[in-house]
């Protein structure tokens, strides 16, 4: 016997942030959907983030308009808070969240609208398909990585990227190098320093801004500025990353900070051979850049506070700088792993996306999703929570259920299209 085919207006890939954004504007449109996931609601954030991690926004901030975090609203949610608010919100909104269905592959239909879907659980025909499984789907360990022939128990090194670290009680004993100087490279190596492991931690190219600035987050700066709305990023900064940090309370970043508690600062991680890594000699360009990016948000916020008479706390010690840190002014530029006593390597190098199941003409031939502010190139594919979808903020919460207004309005539109098509065909 034949499995019955469910169809469906709209299928929703993905229950995290962009895939609750979807079903609460499509069902305020009154747009039949479904959404499925192939683990649990907003599993990243519990299985696929270190234990200690808290959100880098304040709670007030990071948030969708309709439910606030509860606690503290200028602290910072840890991993599990943040899960446990996404489905506090989808029970709220009432969303239809189908948990533990994997979608391994959509194709076009031919002849007839609409997509089929293969599932862990059948096949859906649907008429619309919003990919929301966002930006952190694979880790990426660049190719300069050793080989690790023996395991750590055996006089090997272990290697893992920083999706799969959770605690210090994890690594081996040992040192530890940190591949990775954005926001989780630089809290994963202040938490190994903090206890007791000796942490090397490479730094190449950053944004660093301050965690606040004369009694308002950083968050709040980007939002009064602009900065949140900016349309597409600046030549060449598309991918540089961003230190900031939420933990213990949120502080600013500050690599000379780091380097005199006891991290040793090295440049951007070059290559390996012969059981020694070799380091850019670009340590001192890297900070004095993220130095000049911090300085360069201070001066934007006082020019807004004399622009418009606010009557804000000023804050000298902001620009007040620590002497550089003697692996700084003595930078090493390559090391032997043995001797250094390293036995752990942690690469915080990011992720790419995989829409390997999406089998439709929205890609451009790298891979890279072709779209609109989310409205696929293939009519009727959409995607949410990508950086920089339509905006600066699109990754973030409260920036993705903005676009996903934006795609839902899109698919309720289309509708009116295919209903007056259908009453037309009927007449």
């Amino acid at each position: 016997m034949t499995a019955e085919i469910q169809t469906i207006n709209t299928l929703v890939v993905g229950a995290g942030q962009a895939g609750i954004a979807a079903s609460e504007h499509l069902g305020q449109l009154g747009v039949e959907h479904l959404v499925l996931e192939r683990q649990r609601i907003a599993q990243a954030w519990r299985t696929g983030r270190w234990d200690s991690l808290v959100a880098n926004g304040p709670a007030w901030h990071d948030r969708f308009p309709g439910l606030e975090f509860k606690g503290d609203r200028d602290g910072f949610p840890g991993k599990d808070e943040v899960a446990d608010y996404f489905e506090d919100y989808v029970r709220q909104i009432k969303a239809p969240v189908r948990t533990g269905v994997e979608v391994r592959r959509v194709t076009r239909n031919q002849g007839r609208p609409g997509f089929t879907v293969e599932t862990s659980e059948g096949v859906i025909e649907a008429r619309n398909v919003i990919a929301a499984t966002g930006p952190f789907q694979v880790p990426v360990i660049p190719p300069i990585a050793p080989a690790a022939p023996a395991a750590p128990a055996d006089g090997g090194l272990l290697q893992i990227h920083s999706a799969h670290y959770h605690r210090p009680a994890q690594l081996p004993e040992g040192a530890v190098l940190v591949v990775g100087a954005g926001s989780s490279g630089v809290q994963i190596a202040d938490e190994l320093q903090r206890a007791g492991r000796k942490v090397f931690l490479s730094v190449g190219a950053h944004d660093r801004p301050p965690r606040a600035y004369r009694g308002r987050d950083f968050c709040w700066w980007l939002g009064v500025l602009g900065e949140w709305d900016a349309a597409i990023a600046k030549p060449g900064r598309e991918h540089v990353t961003i230190a900031v940090s939420g933990a213990r309370g949120g502080h600013t970043v500050d690599f000379r900070a780091l380097g005199h508690q006891g991290i040793t600062l090295v440049g951007l991680t070059e290559s390996f051979a012969d059981g020694r890594v070799l380091f850019r000699d670009d340590l001192a360009e890297n900070i004095a850049n993220g130095d000049a990016n911090y300085l360069a948000m201070l001066d934007a916020a006082d020019d807004y506070i004399r622009r418009n008479g606010l009557d804000l706390p000023e804050e000298p010690e902001a620009r007040r700088r620590l002497p550089d840190p003697e692996c700084m002014t003595h930078p090493l530029r390559e090391l032997d792993l043995a001797a250094a006593g390293i036995t752990s390597i942690i690469w915080a190098t990011g992720y790419r996306v995989d829409f390997s199941w999406l089998q439709v003409d929205s890609f451009e031939p790298g891979g890279k999703p072709r779209h609109h502010r989310g409205v696929g190139h293939e009519p009727g594919i959409y995607f949410l929570g990508l950086p920089w979808l339509s905006r600066r903020g699109s990754s973030f919460i409260w920036g993705v259920w903005h676009d996903a207004k934006f795609v839902a309005d899109h698919i309720a539109k289309q509708r009116r299209y295919s209903d007056y098509d259908a009453a037309a065909r009927s007449r």
